[in-house]
């Protein structure tokens, strides 16, 4: 829908989103980010990109400093002290993260490089219950490291791959579940939260409709995780992903949290050091879980340090957060209608999404908007997100994402909306 006209319909107060954040997590809640409160040219940077990566926070760049400096080693296969040093931080790197998303157990939490490593993983773990025939039940929505691994699969393997359609709205419709859910399908693999509508999908109720006809879930959190409480168990998967990148953790580190049942089932998906039990020139017996899916030496400095981004979270509050994102997200979504112009594209609601703004200037267009944009200190994220069939599927060959974070303020969608009008000019 092309918004010509002012419409506001979600109007805040203020205080909710100047005061909230900051006083938990103590002190300016934005000066806990070096990039966002040193600005070597002195002017304020908004970064409006946090969906793409989170800025890092002070206390981790700290802990990771700390961790190279007085305790690196490999983990696992050491007997010295500093070895050993390493691994406790490691596994109780593990054991936050465990706890964080309420895992069944550390022991269910796999290490991996990111939320794309994991889906990867898991394609190929499952690939030995799949059978030519069998289907695979996506969203129309999904990032590209939730389609192109199963299409991967589906080739290899002879299976279908099916799909849930969104509506006019950026929300599944799921009237189409009792076609779509058969005694064929054998996973169901959709995201929490889209990287472009920003639609927040109703995970619980999905799963539950799978188990239904025996399937897998798997939920693809990258989106969602560090912007509102994740509870694995909550939300009735089989195996939930995400990245630490995404949650104002480290890069190069993901996760595939599953149930016990749900990994005992997994096979293996990379063969190496570390995940055996013995190996002989015949054959490989595999170590118990998660060991038998972590081969090779992992990013243990990432693991060891990310819970210095967790401790800035769980001091913030993940509620307090969501609901932070959201009426900032209300905010955003009423200025932008202000404009007229625009076709902002997913749910009109903000209580249906999470805290990005994707949108389309018939005016300007997307690539011109971000580099204009980047000239009055506004970073965004423009193209296909990663999501080329969703695209095709609004007749858009890219949008402008805006998307928040703990740091972001109303100040900085002022700014974004400043920034629109400067390029409109400028274009015009």
């Amino acid at each position: 829908m092309w918004i010509d006209a002012m419409e506001p319909q979600h109007v805040t107060d203020s205080r909710c989103l100047c005061t909230t954040l900051s006083g938990r997590s103590g002190g300016n809640l934005r000066e806990q980010f070096p990039l966002l409160s040193e600005a070597a040219d002195g002017k304020r940077l908004v970064y409006l990109d946090s969906a793409s990566t989170a800025q890092k926070p002070r206390a981790l760049i700290e802990a990771e400093l700390r961790f190279a400096t007085n305790r690196n080693a490999t983990v696992h296969r050491g007997v010295y002290a500093l070895s050993e040093s390493a691994t406790a931080a490691f596994e109780e790197g593990r054991r936050r993260v465990a706890q964080f998303v309420n895992a069944e157990g550390p022991e269910c939490v796999v290490v991996t490089r990111s939320a794309t490593g994991s889906l990867n993983g898991l394609a190929r773990g499952l690939e030995h219950g799949l059978k030519a025939g069998d289907e695979i039940l996506l969203t129309e929505m999904e990032h590209h490291a939730n389609l192109v691994p199963w299409q991967m699969l589906a080739k290899r393997r002879g299976v279908h791959l099916r799909y849930i359609p969104f509506d006019e709205n950026g929300e599944l419709n799921l009237d189409s579940l009792p076609e779509l859910l058969t005694a064929r399908t054998r996973i169901v693999s959709l995201t929490l939260l889209s990287n472009v509508l920003g639609t927040l999908n109703p995970v619980a109720a999905i799963s539950e409709a799978a188990r239904c006809v025996g399937a897998r879930v798997i939920v693809d959190a990258a989106q969602a995780v560090g912007h509102r409480p994740l509870d694995f168990q909550a939300l009735g998967a089989d195996y939930v992903v995400f990245s630490a990148h995404k949650a104002y953790g480290p890069g190069g580190l993901g996760f595939l949290v599953g149930s016990r049942d749900a990994l005992e089932w997994l096979e293996p998906f990379e063969g190496g050091g570390q995940m055996i039990e013995s190996v002989t020139l015949d054959e490989v017996r595999v170590a118990a879980i998660p060991t038998r899916f972590e081969a090779g030496t992992p990013n243990v400095q990432a693991l060891a340090t990310f819970p210095a981004s967790l401790d800035l979270l769980e001091s913030v509050g993940l509620p307090e957060i969501e609901r932070h994102e959201r009426e900032l997200t209300g905010y955003a979504l009423d200025r932008l209608a202000s404009l007229g112009g625009l076709r902002i594209v997913g749910p009109r609601d903000p209580q249906k999404r999470g805290g990005l703004v994707s949108f389309v200037d018939e005016r300007v267009h997307a690539q011109d908007l971000a580099l204009l944009l980047d000239e009055q200190g506004v970073a965004i994220r423009v193209g296909h997100h990663c999501a080329q069939p969703l695209h095709a599927r609004l007749g858009l060959p890219a949008t402008a994402r805006a998307s928040f974070g703990i740091y972001s303020e109303r100040d900085d969608v002022d700014a974004l909306i400043n920034g629109i009008r400067f390029a409109r000019s400028f274009m015009t």
